[in-house]
């Protein structure tokens, strides 16, 4: 699976801030079915990535401050922490212990070419193409 859970409640709570409203964070997990601790903790990573604006206080709570359809979804994929790699040996940090005594295989090969294409198909759609089904 590429896209977690948290990616995915990730795309929900994006899709209430569409409208560029505040909400609080309670009413964002609310209208989109996602615990509400957890939904906390996504809106402070997607703030710390630039794409939402937390407004502290009790008539605070969290507005889009990003243009979506300049992020992909590569950009939330990376901004939640995760990677879209295939196989271990894609992480630039994976120690192979195949390629310690035989070099570089064919399957490493291969797949990072599959790799090179879905990472391009990720950075191809933008947030708000997927959340509004626009180009």
């Amino acid at each position: 699976m590429v896209i977690t859970r948290e990616t995915d409640y990730a795309l929900r709570l994006l899709r209430v801030l569409l409208d560029g409203e505040l909400h609080a964070v309670r009413d964002i997990a609310e209208s989109e079915l996602v615990p509400q601790a957890f939904a906390y903790k996504i809106l402070i990573k997607l703030s710390k990535a630039g794409l939402v604006c937390s407004i502290r206080g009790t008539a605070g709570g969290f507005r889009l401050c990003a243009d979506l359809s300049q992020t992909s979804l590569y950009d939330l994929m990376q901004a939640m922490g995760e990677r879209s790699d295939l196989n271990a040996c894609m992480d630039p940090e994976y120690t192979c212990p195949w390629r310690a005594t035989h070099g570089m295989c064919a399957l490493h090969c291969r797949l990072s070419t599959i790799q090179q294409k879905l990472d391009a198909e990720l950075r191809a759609h933008s947030l708000a193409e997927l959340l509004t089904g626009t180009r």
